[in-house]
């Protein structure tokens, strides 16, 4: 029990970026080091994590946690996922204004940017990998993308017309 605290605690220590950005970190840990989950299951998590309110790194750990040990487990890799970040946060949020206005720190809150959005793409390649996109479907995230960025679409709009696509595709192959 408590090395799935731990695990998750590392894993909130060590990422900056938000859950997002823990993608990789997660994945590494719970698919190849852990083997807590396969590949396919991490993709799973990931799906219903992103479509449960809340904060997207805690749910993967709820779920990875449950699956382990059940409520105990589940609350562990919460609180383990949770702690780091609310620390860090917290001691932030007492300093903050006398370093706000500071030159240097604002240099280092620009060059961490480059980075976050580096370890936020990173999954996203990881994932289409995972979810076999090829030359003949990559058009259905491109699209909801740009409908979501150019269009203005709501998020759960997609979400609905891909669950009916996918549904319906499933029923015609069959």
């Amino acid at each position: 029990m408590f090395e799935l605290f731990i695990t998750f605690a590392r894993i909130g220590l060590f990422t900056i970026g938000g859950g997002y950005a823990m993608i990789p970190l997660i994945r590494q840990t719970v698919v190849e080091d852990k083997q807590w989950a396969t590949e396919e299951e991490m993709m799973d998590l990931i799906a219903v994590a992103q479509s449960c309110p809340g904060v997207f790194a805690i749910n993967i750990s709820i779920f990875i946690g449950y699956r382990m040990k059940r409520l105990p487990g589940a609350i562990m890799c919460a609180m383990g996922a949770a702690l780091p970040s609310f620390i860090i946060i917290l001691v932030i949020a007492m300093f903050f204004r006398q370093f706000r206005d500071n030159p240097v720190v604002d240099s280092i809150f620009r060059g961490i940017r480059p980075a976050v959005v580096a370890l936020i793409a990173a999954p996203v390649f990881s994932m289409a990998r995972t979810a076999k996109l090829n030359r003949y479907n990559v058009w259905v995230p491109v699209a909801a993308a740009l409908a979501i960025w150019l269009l203005g679409f709501s998020p759960v709009y997609i979400i609905l017309i891909a669950a009916i696509g996918g549904y319906t595709y499933g029923q015609l192959i069959k």
